[in-house]
């Protein structure tokens, strides 16, 4: 199906004093490939402009409204100068926005006069101020390579040499952003839009406090205006609270106490040349839709009310989020033509399919409920050659998407027996045998070389393609059976080689050439994880890293810190390691940094150089019922529980990994979430008497009142006095806080040291010592 319409951005600016005939709003998966009819986009571009917030009656199904952004600190985060123009003349100030002008009937001095009282309105409810200031320090450089390789530009336009938005049609323009934003303000919204915009139009592209710094520096521009700060005159803030109720903002925006008002005229029998569709709307809110736009909601309203099937609710959910904008299902959606050449990889080799986000074709047949989950919802990803990110739209806004993934999709079933690698007859442990030892040939150099394009834990030999050991936790056995017999079928030229063409295996000595049990064995194999043994032609070699007059920081897997383990040495010979899976400090040590097991272009798993002080890779933060409730400790694998028991473990305990900034001297702050206090975690290296100690100092912002227990040490741990702690190995200094001293759950012969951290509303820090004992 051809796209459905088209929204004409209008880049001039119309002043203010005319009722302005600006572009129509912008749902850009609209302009892609799509299966919707005609009343179903009416229905999404319903849900999109919120028609319900001030109607009753007809059903808007899918339930996908797009809720109004957050206005409580709109003051500090907007310029009042662009506020007041944009409230006077939404698409005017911002062409394509889904704001409907409110004061089109007004005279153009009434406009600027009601405008101007709405502006001291939000900005009085505003806790912090607005302030510009130039950054011509900045180089726009990185910022500009992140926009036009993460993916923003699938929503907005890639822009040229000159900084000017080359597209002109079904973008959302960012042409306003340098009148609207100052640097640190789009910089917090780019860290985390979906707290201003919670419906998750905006995503969160995952940018670390750099990344979102540059590309804030990038679209802001180096030389930026300075503005005064507003000071709201409260005569000014009243009537600006009168007219806040009056044009019944508060039906989209909760602010100032404001209720919204009753609902108008149902949409249920509603006339469509009346009010808003009107070409004389009146005083009615006007959206300034395309005539293809008001057509498609016509007939939405004219259609009969009926529950949308599984795969409407699908459809209209890719396409409201703009996932078709990525990625293809079935015969729509998919990257145009004109943005190709912005998605790229770090492996070219891997062609298309290591550049150009996955299908989502059977994708709830592909996929584990949980790796879905974890994929949706926590950033999960396996393509680390590719620059373009999975978007993070909000659990609350994509929280459907498994069950109807599942729902409709299906192939054809097949069931693995597999055998068990420890009990049984002796019969069942020499199948055992046979299959790990087929699985490990095929997986090798001697057999369907999967190495030459997969990393195996954690090494790639030759390129560094998706993760072999993760697929029993990642993949459905049926789809991974259909998908290696036939790879071409689920991924039209992909590189993946067809090594059972028609059924056949191409390696007859292995299992007597049976293709059912070859593939089984594979999977038997990859499903042992960290314990299978290297396939044949895998190539290692330690590297040793060394940490010279700056500390240093490296991340890989290690056993020290899991399978997210970063590494931070400093100069001092003090190093440590920290697990991001669980914000954990989980080792220490003296010496030599550490040592790489570089396998070709793989970034390689560490270990540290030198004998390490280990500790507990738990959760390090929970809030606990009360002193006496158990510590939920992390699930642990092996080979008779070779699949994470618990892979949302971290999350469902409150935890939120999001990643680290370096400060001048490269000593990384780790920033992570528990419930919703944001952590801000630094250690850093001191020397006093020449015995180097690490000083650890935790940063908390709360939102309120919150007491969160620290899991501070495990082990044979001993107290020396209220504020002091060691095992044999290392000494604790703590905070003076509340703290309970007690037998662990898994050991009982061991303690644990629990701490109660009573953390006020706002920022507040709290400090710890390690010292590593001789």
């Amino acid at each position: 199906m051809k796209p459905f319409g088209s929204a004409l951005l209008a880049v001039a600016a119309v002043a203010v004093a005319a009722s302005p005939a600006a572009a129509a709003p912008v749902v850009p998966g609209l302009s892609n490939t799509h299966p919707l009819t005609e009343p179903q986009v009416g229905r999404l571009l319903m849900s999109e402009l919120r028609c319900a917030a001030c109607h009753g009656g007809k059903d808007t199904a899918p339930a996908i409204d797009r809720s109004a952004p957050d206005l409580s600190d709109v003051g500090a985060r907007v310029a009042p100068d662009y506020l007041r123009r944009f409230l006077a003349a939404p698409a005017a100030a911002h062409p394509g926005t889904p704001m409907p002008d409110l004061l089109a009937a007004e005279p153009a001095g009434q406009r600027e006069r009601i405008a101007e009282a709405l502006t001291h309105f939000l900005v009085a409810q505003s806790p912090g101020k607005f302030t510009r200031q130039p950054f011509a320090d900045r180089d726009p450089t990185a910022g500009k390579a992140l926009f036009h390789s993460v993916g923003c530009v699938v929503c907005h336009s890639p822009r040229d040499d000159a900084g000017k938005e080359v597209a002109a049609e079904a973008v959302v323009g960012l042409g306003h952003v340098p009148e609207k934003y100052s640097h640190p303000s789009l910089r917090g919204f780019l860290r985390e839009p979906t707290r201003v915009r919670p419906s998750g139009r905006m995503p969160d592209m995952k940018l670390t406090p750099a990344e979102a710094d540059a590309v804030a520096a990038y679209l802001v521009g180096a030389t930026a205006t300075k503005v005064a700060a507003l000071e709201p005159r409260a005569d000014l803030v009243a009537l600006g609270k009168e007219h806040f109720r009056r044009l019944n903002c508060a039906a989209c925006h909760t602010l100032g106490g404001v209720p919204p008002a009753p609902p108008v005229r149902p949409l249920d029998g509603a006339d469509a040349a009346r009010g808003c569709l009107s070409d004389q709307p009146g005083k009615a809110p006007r959206f300034g839709l395309s005539a293809a736009q008001a057509k498609a909601v016509r007939a939405a309203l004219a259609a009969p009310a009926a529950p949308a099937s599984d795969k409407d609710r699908l459809a209209t959910t890719l396409v409201a989020f703009n996932c078709v904008g990525c990625h293809k299902r079935d015969n729509y959606g998919g990257v145009s033509e004109g943005l190709d050449e912005f998605f790229r990889a770090s492996e070219k080799e891997l062609g298309d399919e290591g550049r150009i986000p996955p299908p989502l074709t059977l994708v709830g047949a592909k996929l584990q409920r949980v790796a879905m989950q974890k994929v949706l919802f926590d950033g999960d990803g396996v393509r680390p050659y590719m620059t373009t990110r999975m978007p993070q739209f909000g659990e609350p806004n994509l929280r459907h998407l498994p069950d109807l993934f599942a729902a409709l999709d299906t192939v054809k079933g097949v069931e693995f027996r597999l055998p068990r690698a420890e009990g049984g007859d002796q019969q069942e442990r020499d199948r055992e045998r046979v299959m790990r030892a087929a699985g490990r040939d095929l997986v090798g150099d001697q057999g369907l070389n999967c190495i030459a394009c997969h990393s195996f834990n954690g090494k790639a030999p030759n390129r560094e393609g998706i993760e072999l050991l993760t697929s029993t936790q990642r993949l459905q056995p049926a789809w991974f059976y259909q998908f290696l017999r036939d790879p071409s079928a689920f991924r039209p030229r992909t590189v993946m080689p067809t090594s059972w063409p028609g059924g056949k295996a191409v390696h007859t000595k292995i299992l007597d050439g049976d293709t059912d049990r070859q593939i089984e064995s594979i999977w038997y194999y990859l499903s042992l994880g960290t314990s299978a043994a290297d396939p044949s032609g895998m190539r290692s070699a330690d590297t040793l890293l060394t940490v010279t007059d700056a500390a240093r920081t490296y991340r890989g897997r290690s056993s020290v810190a899991g399978y997210r383990g970063i590494a931070v040495g400093f100069p001092d010979k003090l190093n440590y390691a920290f697990n991001a899976e669980t914000g954990t400090l989980s080792a220490l040590w003296r010496g030599d940094f550490v040592r790489v097991n570089r396998g070709g272009q793989g970034s390689g798993g560490f270990n540290p150089a030198a004998k390490a002080v280990q500790l507990a890779q738990d959760l390090s933060f929970y809030a606990l019922a009360d002193e006496r409730a158990a510590w939920p400790l992390r699930p642990v694998t092996n080979k008779d529980v070779p699949a994470n028991p618990d892979p949302l473990y971290a999350k469902n305990g409150g935890y939120q990994f999001k990643g680290y900034q370096l400060d001048a001297a490269a000593v990384p702050t780790f920033l992570y979430r528990t419930g919703d206090v944001e952590v801000g975690d630094r250690s850093a290296a001191e020397n006093p008497d020449e015995k180097p100690r690490l000083v650890r100092q935790l940063s908390f912002d709360s939102p309120a009142a919150r007491t969160v227990w620290f899991r501070a040490l495990t082990g044979k741990v001993e107290a020396e006095s209220k504020v002091v702690f060691k095992t044999p190995d290392l000494r604790v200094g703590v905070p003076p806080v509340p703290f309970v001293l007690r037998p662990t759950a898994a050991d009982p012969r061991a303690k644990e040291l629990l701490l109660r951290l009573d953390i006020p509303a706002g920022r507040s820090t709290r400090t710890l010592t390690y010292d590593i004992l001789p």
